[in-house]
């Protein structure tokens, strides 16, 4: 196992994605083409890679939201590899990225169909926000955050 660190140019994250939006076309349904709009590729600088003996299976990325939080973006794991806690590893290598950037939340859109990211995030200390941005009033929406708290 190995992770990369890289960027949208990436060429074995955009093969993931295309799976990715092919998954999500089917969950989405009639939802789909709003959902796609946000999920462009060319404001996205940080992704991270996932390889299983050197098979790319898993992917994540962020993008800088506001002064200290990014927006979690873009996170897949191949079918027949999930339930490895491979997704899990991908969002700690990202909050660890961004940490490192100066960055101290984290936010994320997921759809209420989502059942199994959903229970990720919250393994992972996320917790369930008012929809925000062009989500604010889209039901199937789930949003989420986490913060990185100071203590002394």
């Amino acid at each position: 196992m190995s992770i990369k660190r890289t960027n949208s140019e990436d060429s074995d994250f955009q093969k993931l994605v295309i799976l990715l939006d092919q998954d999500l076309k089917i969950k989405d349904g009639d939802e789909h083409s709003f959902f796609s709009q946000y999920n462009k590729l060319d404001h996205i600088k940080n992704v991270v890679l996932y390889y299983h003996e050197g098979i790319p299976t898993g992917c994540g990325a962020f993008k800088h939201y506001a002064d200290t939080t990014v927006e979690i973006k873009r996170m897949f794991v191949l079918p027949e590899t999930r339930g490895k806690g491979i997704a899990y590893k991908v969002l700690e290598e990202l909050e660890t990225w961004a940490k490192e950037l100066g960055y101290s939340a984290y936010i994320l859109e997921t759809g209420q169909k989502m059942v199994e990211a959903i229970k990720l995030y919250e393994k992972a200390g996320y917790h369930r926000i008012p929809n925000y941005g062009q989500y604010e009033n889209i039901e199937s929406s789930v949003c989420m955050a986490k913060s990185q708290v100071k203590t002394i």
